[in-house]
């Protein structure tokens, strides 16, 4: 009980506290992004969108030029998609499994606002097939694909082989087109390889792209901590890109120093790995902003040592070792968006400028004051890199204090439209050209 009440008063401390801070986003945004000094307090911000439900009839806002529509409701907690050849739409149902470990106060506090922020539910362990027979914009059959799965989140195919990223290690299953369900008994799972999970598990999400040879896979690893405060030997194969060799089953670690990568996908032209990744908590409302960037063989982004190549946390104790040469992201962001989707638009149906670029959904802060995120955006690309500010595509997930819902994952159909997984509304939206 004693520990309740102190969860509780955190909570009240913690909700009604009013650091002072600039609203100055455009500094933490762009190519060349100009970063404030760092500034900490005993008391995070904390400012949290209650979860929500949407409405009847109400919907995300969407720009001038495009079109917002209901694709399926019959979900819980969706977080990640994945388009197959014929068009059907697999929809990972996800969440955290709860820590094997009794945690600190500040985590269980810290679960209690991610209870209100709708990331507190069971895991449905699942994904659904959704399909679109009739070729309204609606599917009319969400069907269960593959089920009893253990936090999944990435999936891609090649071939008959579909790969699934559960939290704790990567399978493959058996596909056939056309197929609503996997037969797991005619065609039993294989473990390709195991992935970090442990007794904590901070940062849960792995996210899976195919090499474009179909002969590796790349999977993203989040840290497990903020700023390895938990010791570095809980952070081994962490904070990561791991590249799987599917021929002989063998890894390694493709880029390092990534605090939380999630989105993956291939430069249309260049044939180059890009990636969003959330960046450490706790050092202002606009430190430190979240990225997009490329990201090449051997790179290392500094986690936790350092943030956008130049700039050393203050709070990290242990020295950088001399050989890792920190390089800065590409395009910062903004702080506390945390930026989970990407998808490259040159697949979709949408005219200049929205189809020489990126899709990115901010799934939201907790802990910034105003809010960030909780949006789908578009950065430009001239030249094959990011340019200018971003652009809001889709926004009004939260209105007031309450989010109706908040984006997670991102696809191009098959007819070139963008879909937004959405896991606090239990939805997925489409988005077409007007």
């Amino acid at each position: 009980m004693k520990k309740i009440a102190y969860i509780f008063l955190l909570a009240a401390l913690f909700s009604c506290q009013t650091i002072p801070s600039a609203d100055s986003p455009g500094l933490s945004l762009g190519k060349n992004p100009k970063l404030p000094e760092p500034s900490s307090s005993i008391i995070p911000t904390v400012s949290i969108a209650k979860a929500s439900q949407w409405p009847e009839g109400v919907m995300p806002k969407v720009i001038d030029s495009f079109v917002i529509s209901l694709y399926s409701k019959e979900l819980t907690h969706p977080r990640w998609l994945y388009v197959l050849p014929n068009g059907d739409v697999l929809v990972a149902q996800s969440n955290k499994q709860p820590p094997k470990k009794t945690q600190g106060l500040k985590d269980l506090v810290s679960r209690y606002f991610m209870n209100r922020a709708g990331a507190g539910k069971d895991s449905p362990d699942k994904i659904t097939l959704l399909r679109d027979s009739n070729d309204d914009g609606a599917a009319e059959l969400a069907n269960d694909f593959l089920t009893h799965l253990h936090s999944p989140f990435g999936m891609t195919l090649i071939g008959n082989d579909l790969y699934v990223a559960n939290t704790d290690a990567i399978l493959r299953f058996h596909y056939e087109v056309g197929d609503i369900k996997i037969d797991t008994k005619k065609y039993p799972p294989e473990k390709i390889v195991d992935l970090p999970e442990g007794e904590i598990n901070s940062h849960w999400t792995k996210n899976i792209i195919a090499s474009l040879d179909g002969t590796k896979l790349y999977v993203t690893v989040g840290s497990n901590s903020n700023i390895g405060e938990r010791g570095l030997d809980q952070e081994k194969d962490r904070a990561a890109i791991i590249e799987i060799d599917l021929e002989t089953k063998q890894k390694r670690i493709y880029a390092s120093g990534l605090r939380n990568p999630n989105g993956l996908a291939w430069h249309p032209s260049l044939g180059q790995l890009w990636t969003v990744v959330n960046e450490r908590d706790e050092l202002g409302n606009d430190l430190v902003p979240d990225y997009l960037t490329s990201v090449n063989d051997g790179d290392f982004f500094g986690w936790p040592y350092v943030y956008f190549k130049n700039y050393k946390d203050p709070r990290v104790k242990e020295s950088m070792p001399k050989n890792l040469k920190p390089r800065s992201p590409d395009y910062a962001l903004g702080a506390h968006v945390a930026a989970l989707g990407l998808v490259f638009s040159n697949t979709s149906q949408f005219k200049s400028p929205y189809n020489n670029g990126v899709f990115i959904s901010e799934h939201g802060s907790w802990n910034r004051k105003p809010r960030s995120g909780y949006k789908v955006v578009f950065i430009p690309f001239e030249n094959n890199e990011p340019q200018g500010l971003p652009i809001d595509i889709v926004t009004n997930f939260v209105v007031g204090d309450e989010a109706y819902g908040r984006p997670v994952g991102l696809a191009i159909d098959k007819k070139g439209n963008l879909l937004v997984a959405d896991d606090v509304g239990n939805r997925v939206w489409r988005i077409t050209s007007k």
